[in-house]
């Protein structure tokens, strides 16, 4: 039988709410990588882990993404994901 499916939704200090699913995988927490572009612009990258240890992951790559791509600034928000059925 297969697993049951879910929603995980992210709900982020700015008020944004990001919804994922329906996934029957183990995700525990969502990140979000707020950039700014040398010209002014914003690019955001997101995704989803199984782990708050994995995540953090994302603060050592996010610096080392600034020095390569030439942000002048990010931010990076990690949050829990909240299960609903």
């Amino acid at each position: 039988m297969a697993k049951k499916k879910y929603r995980l939704t992210a709900t982020l200090p700015d008020g944004y709410v990001k919804i994922i699913g329906p996934t029957a995988t183990e995700f525990t927490h969502y990140w979000r990588i707020v950039a700014t572009l040398q010209n002014g612009k914003t690019e955001v990258f997101w995704g989803h882990t199984k782990s708050l240890a994995e995540a953090k992951k994302k603060r050592a790559a996010a610096a080392d993404s600034m020095r390569t791509r030439g942000w002048t600034n990010h931010a990076l928000d990690i949050v829990e994901l909240v299960r609903s059925e």
